[in-house]
């Protein structure tokens, strides 16, 4: 999640709770966030859109943060207010029934390929079959001598 949604959600401004970060620089290794370059930086606003020129304080003077799962969980001892823990075991919350989502859905995919190999072993038997009964009929159905007089 990016800096500004953050602070957004936990109703702080964004300079904030990039002060409070920046102060405690030391609980967010790299694996729990980093800051954006300005590529991606560029390639989010495409993707959003453009921004207004008019006003102040209408572009980001800053790169963004990207915080993971565990510098979202890191924030509630870095922005320490009553609602920054609520918020903060809200989105745990959230983040462990996706993990439990995604790992629902990995099973699933598991068991959906075992079954497509058992039942391609199986549709394999049966066409097995089915060449050896349609081999055996055409030896059954070959010409035989007819008894008796030909009429012509």
């Amino acid at each position: 999640m990016l800096d500004f949604d953050l602070a957004e959600i936990y109703h702080v401004e964004t300079k904030n709770l990039k002060r409070a970060v920046r102060r405690n620089i030391e609980r967010f290794p790299a694996d729990f966030m980093f800051e954006l370059t300005q590529n991606e930086v560029y390639s989010l606003r495409c993707q959003f859109g453009t921004l207004e020129t008019i006003g102040r304080g209408k572009h980001a003077k800053y790169l963004p943060f990207a915080f993971t799962e565990q510098g979202v969980a890191q924030l509630s001892s870095v922005l320490n207010s009553s609602f920054a823990i609520e918020m903060n075991i809200s989105i745990i919350r959230a983040f462990v029934a996706l993990r439990q989502y995604a790992l629902g859905y990995a099973e699933l995919n598991r068991k959906l390929d075992d079954f497509m190999i058992t039942t391609n072993t199986q549709f394999n038997e049966i066409y097995q079959l089915l060449d050896e009964f349609a081999a055996h009929k055409k030896e059954l159905e070959k010409p035989q001598n007819r008894i008796g007089f030909v009429l012509r």
